[in-house]
């Protein structure tokens, strides 16, 4: 088969290799939607390492919106310290724990516009939640997934929203949210930000930033 040639080309390919690659897995720990959601929070600027080693006591001390809504500020300080940024985040946390519970009946919301409204959610954090914890339709433009895209000649685009924006065009419907997974996967393993391993990489056949590091 010829190298691709266009950018869709080039997404198909990508596509096609990390699922024989890669399986589709989020590496946040967490047993439902609350927990996913505080997690991804807390991931903002932040390892998913660290936050895997943090939010086993945010979720003790907090199961559930009611809990983290009325929790202490500076007791949850402390707890999220280690993530960075731990003041805002700690805010953000009690808002969107009110936020369920005062409009959406302490249930995590599906829908994107709902999404983005709470506390500390943006659009990436949005579509993680969708897509992992609910399997619809969302892919999260992180910074791997915005390097790789790029790098793969898939967009010129630095904003995130326009990266998403024409990746979904050119991925299915119902499969960006694991596209998104595997493409970080492939960018914390193999394509790093400094000195990728494109002698290593499976992609090096038609990824025109190949060997030009």
């Amino acid at each position: 088969m010829g190298k691709p040639r266009s950018p869709k080309g080039r997404a198909r390919s990508l596509h096609e290799r990390l699922k024989g690659e890669y399986e589709a897995v989020c590496e946040l720990n967490h047993e439902n939607p609350f927990q996913l959601l505080v997690a991804t929070i807390l991931s903002a600027q932040c390892t998913d390492v660290r936050v895997n080693k943090t939010t086993p006591g945010v979720f003790d001390r907090y199961p559930d919106p009611v809990a983290l809504a009325h929790a202490n500020q500076g007791e949850l300080e402390d707890l999220v310290h280690p993530t960075g940024f731990y003041k805002s985040k700690a805010r953000n946390l009690v808002k969107m724990a009110n936020q369920l519970l005062d409009d959406h009946e302490g249930e995590v919301p599906t829908d994107l516009t709902d999404l983005v409204k709470l506390g500390g959610v943006g659009r990436k954090t949005a579509n993680v939640i969708r897509s992992v914890a609910f399997g619809l339709p969302g892919l999260p433009v992180d910074t791997h997934v915005g390097r790789l895209a790029r790098r793969l000649g898939l967009t010129e685009e630095e904003d995130p929203v326009k990266v998403e924006m024409t990746l979904n065009s050119m991925i299915p419907q119902n499969e960006r949210g694991e596209f998104s997974l595997r493409v970080i996967l492939h960018g914390r393993q193999v394509c790093f930000a400094r000195n990728p391993q494109c002698a290593e990489c499976f992609l090096n056949d038609f990824c025109p930033s190949a060997f030009n590091f």
